[in-house]
């Protein structure tokens, strides 16, 4: 019964915490709606139809589990093709640090030895900033610190030139986001956002509606964008919610993981609980290199490195449609219902 009640609870249309939170966990109750069929199989009336009733929801149950993960298996197909180019054009690291975490050495040791092109690290206060800038080689000399104490504070460190670049308060002035053009070493240009909205918990908000308008806003901007696009960040949300698809729907951007695994960077304190929580989406002119999951960093997130080759000349073969009316107005609906409670 747990199982049953579990399973739909995401279907509930309400932003409350307590209800969010179980988007998260489907790995686990794919596991624990099997177990609890074949347990109930060990006690099961062949000749009572309320056992097939209930095993027949078990099993319906256990499906709709697996189909959230499935896309995230490698049974799936990629949404990002490889690519077949020897080098890649553009390297990313991002990292949640943990604010209170004070093994500065892990996280400096872990991005030089990625030495990569880009890299982002959230939930960074003055302290963090000062570990960090000090550790930087000279080639990183494009740079954007908004360091803050409550969690929220950003550091993006570039070797490739930075433009039109600012600090943005989508949803609140404690809330920032980095948005920027980069130069890529080719003289083509990309947009890069950078984000970290607030997660849907009692001491942080107790309604997911924040999280989602900042997705949705930086979706519609992703979707107006001229330019192609990569969202890196810390989205406290799972690439499987409702929110997190829609997201994919109207940015028409696309996820590294599918085909390819899980990549949990989130709770690295837990060997059951986890899921991913920090992601980078790109638009379909990129194609993959290498996609990993680094170690154990002393946070409660493990980094995601990844390399990328710009590809234009095939962004056709793994092109999403444009949205539908219906997801746009979605989109719209969460931007509106955040504005009127603010």
């Amino acid at each position: 019964m747990i199982s049953i009640v579990l399973t739909l609870m995401p279907f509930v249309a309400l932003d409350y915490w307590w209800i969010r939170m179980f988007d998260f966990p489907h790995l686990q109750l794919t596991f624990l709606t099997f177990s609890a069929i074949l347990f109930y199989i060990i006690k099961f009336d062949f000749n009572a139809w309320r056992d097939y009733l209930f095993v027949g929801i078990l099993v319906l149950c256990s499906i709709f589990q697996f189909s959230k993960i499935y896309p995230y298996t490698k049974f799936a197909d990629y949404e990002v093709l490889n690519s077949e180019r020897g080098e890649s054009n553009l390297s990313l690291f991002t990292s949640n640090v943990l604010q209170t975490n004070t093994d500065y050495e892990l996280i400096k040791s872990m991005s030089t030895t990625k030495n990569a092109d880009i890299m982002l690290f959230t939930e960074t206060d003055k302290n963090w900033n000062h570990e960090i800038r000090n550790s930087l080689n000279r080639s990183y000399i494009h740079q954007v610190e908004f360091p803050l104490d409550n969690t929220y504070g950003m550091l993006l460190y570039s070797k490739l030139e930075l433009f039109d670049t600012s600090v943005e308060f989508m949803v609140s002035d404690s809330v920032p986001s980095i948005h920027t053009k980069v130069k890529l070493a080719s003289n083509d240009t990309i947009q890069l956002y950078a984000i970290h909205p607030t997660p849907p918990m009692p001491q942080e908000n107790p309604k997911s509606t924040d999280r989602d308008a900042e997705m949705m806003m930086v979706a519609k901007l992703a979707l107006d964008s001229k330019y192609p696009v990569v969202v890196i960040g810390d989205f406290n949300d799972v690439a499987w919610s409702q929110t997190s698809k829609l997201f994919q729907r109207v940015s028409r951007l696309l996820d590294l993981r599918k085909g390819r695994g899980l990549y949990n960077t989130y709770n690295a304190n837990s060997y059951i609980m986890r899921w991913p929580l920090d992601h980078i989406f790109i638009s379909s002119e990129f194609r993959l290199k290498h996609l990993e999951l680094c170690d154990d960093v002393n946070s409660d997130h493990f980094p995601l490195y990844i390399e990328l080759s710009f590809e234009p000349e095939y962004m056709q073969l793994q092109k999403s449609p444009y949205p539908a009316e219906a997801d746009l107005k979605s989109a719209e609906d969460q931007i509106k219902k955040f504005k009127d409670n603010t």
